[in-house]
């Protein structure tokens, strides 16, 4: 897909955002259980990090951001000659952060929120 230079610095400046939100802590990845993806909420949105394979060798690596009440979707591959690089630091950034925490599983039933939904 071909992008404007002005979407190219306007995903590039979200990336650094994303970024500087982790490296302060403000923003909390969690590890999904027998899967190396990351996985953060962000302002009504899912981003995940991936794919499900650990991050040493030549595995292109992806920023996927979702909101959670539409199909719509971005995908930033680390491949991507403007902003894979952007990628590839945050991907570090985050496997620091996260490699030693517990595995987390999104997909759980959560019994207080089926509580309140009957």
């Amino acid at each position: 897909m071909t992008r404007d230079s002005e979407t190219t610095d306007r995903l590039r400046r979200l990336i650094d955002q994303i970024t500087s939100l982790t490296q302060q802590h403000e923003l909390q990845w969690d590890r999904q259980s027998g899967s190396a993806h990351r996985y953060a909420r962000l302002n009504n949105h899912l981003l995940i990090l991936g794919p499900a394979t650990p991050i040493s060798g030549e595995v292109p690596r992806y920023l996927f951001i979702t909101p959670f009440d539409s199909p719509d979707c971005i995908e930033i591959n680390s491949d991507d000659v403007d902003l894979g690089a952007a990628v590839l630091k945050l991907v570090q950034d985050v496997e620091a952060l996260t490699q030693n925490q517990p595995t987390t599983d999104p997909f759980a039933i959560n019994l207080d929120f089926l509580n309140r939904l009957a």
